[in-house]
């Protein structure tokens, strides 16, 4: 999630100081990183930041609407796609091996540990989750020629079981000894969930 790539240059200061945040909850963790670290690592003093962000949860449901707005970005090119099944399958792989490189996936780590713990946090995290889930059913739908209530009807469940396959993988400590392993385990499940999808959207037809 490069999160000064994704805004206007008119916001490039907002989306630099969601970096800084980003960084410091990668490294100290969501409790462990104090509003001072994150406007110290933004070049800031605390009371200009406040400006920005009045809170670390308002910071957090930022960067879950930056993440959104490029996953939609990146739904609506998979949507346009002549193999909707083929492009989701390339993006997703994609986006777990960019959370790897990019550390990302302790940064939602530390935020799914938070939203057990505050609310709002929890809420905005359950939105983000129901959104993608409902991208992909859109994606099922226009992949099958399925209407949207039949997708939904059948497919929902895998939708957020992809959710869950992905946001799991991404979090998996870079350190550990079976990461790789793991990584293609979960690739391997999410091709023969789409397997399933496109399998009985052919026997129905």
């Amino acid at each position: 999630m490069n999160t000064a790539q994704t805004v206007p240059l008119a916001d490039q200061r907002t989306a630099e100081i969601l970096d800084s945040a980003r960084r410091a909850f990668a490294e100290k963790g969501f409790d462990g990183a104090s509003m001072q670290d994150i406007a110290r690592k933004a070049g800031m003093s605390v009371g200009n930041f406040y400006r920005y962000f009045p809170s670390k949860a308002a910071i957090v449901e930022s960067l879950i609407e930056l993440d959104m707005a490029e996953m939609e970005q990146d739904f609506a090119a998979i949507l346009e796609h002549p193999d909707p099944l083929a492009a989701l399958r390339e993006t997703v792989a994609h986006r777990i091996t960019e959370a790897k490189c990019e550390g990302d996936g302790q940064l939602w780590a530390e935020i799914t540990a938070a939203a057990l713990r505050k609310p709002e946090i929890g809420a905005a995290a359950c939105r983000m989750e129901a959104g993608i889930a409902g991208h992909l059913t859109t994606v099922f739908a226009r992949a099958t020629g399925a209407s949207m209530a039949e997708a939904e009807r059948r497919w929902s469940a895998h939708a957020h079981l992809l959710v869950m396959m992905v946001k799991a993988c991404a979090m998996q400590r870079p350190d550990s000894p079976v990461t790789d392993d793991l990584t293609q385990l979960v690739l391997r499940n999410i091709d023969r969930t789409l397997d399933e999808i496109s399998t009985s959207a052919a026997v129905k037809g």
